[in-house]
């Protein structure tokens, strides 16, 4: 999950995108220097704005990782500020080098294949439709939580009766530069550690 701090544009502001899109009906709550983002079709918690943030955090211009001490301020910010309800966030890392130990084709879908992929701390299932995926890849796979760049949240899926959890992703899809036009996933060299976190 990014933090994004950028006192030049924009003022004293810490911004905190907890969902992204444009599907969301978008409203909020201010409580002191905190400001709630919330979809009022269904209470989702999007987002917080943090005004005079340079009072609570030491923080330069730019995007940086939220990690558990950075949580605890965070926290502690909404409780000073009259939030009882603190943020609870999965901060493992959610775009990971996988390996594809099995592939088989779709009963049902002649362009997909159904994928066992080891995520390093467990092996899960992942339907995928990428004319060049195969067995004994190293991948980039996005896993169930992760939100994409173009917005797009992975969720656990069914397709045509296979369950999908996450997704093996291309380099357009990662908004990699030079991304190829073709499609397909992108395959990984073998430098590299199942289960070790991608970074852009």
């Amino acid at each position: 999950m990014n933090v994004y701090y950028n006192q030049t544009g924009i003022g004293d502001v810490l911004i905190l995108p907890i969902k992204t899109g444009n599907r969301y009906e978008t409203s909020f709550r201010r409580f002191g220097d905190v400001v709630e983002i919330f979809d009022t079709t269904d209470e989702t918690l999007l987002g917080y704005n943090i005004f005079n943030a340079s009072k609570y955090f030491s923080v330069e211009d730019g995007q940086f990782r939220m990690d558990e001490a950075f949580l605890d301020k965070f926290n502690n910010v909404l409780k000073n500020n009259g939030l009882d309800k603190p943020l609870k966030v999965d901060l493992s890392p959610k775009f990971v080098v996988g390996f594809v130990k099995d592939i088989r084709k779709h009963e049902n879908a002649d362009k997909l294949n159904v994928c066992q992929v080891d995520l390093g701390t467990e092996i899960v299932q992942i339907v995928c439709g990428a004319p060049n995926v195969d067995k004994d890849q190293h991948v980039v796979v996005a896993k169930v939580g992760a939100i994409m760049p173009g917005g797009m949240e992975i969720k656990e899926a069914n397709l045509r009766g296979e369950d999908s959890f996450g997704m093996i992703c291309s380099q357009r899809e990662l908004g990699l530069p030079n991304a190829p036009e073709e499609k397909g996933i992108y395959i990984l060299g073998d430098d590299v550690t199942t289960g070790d976190e991608f970074t852009f």
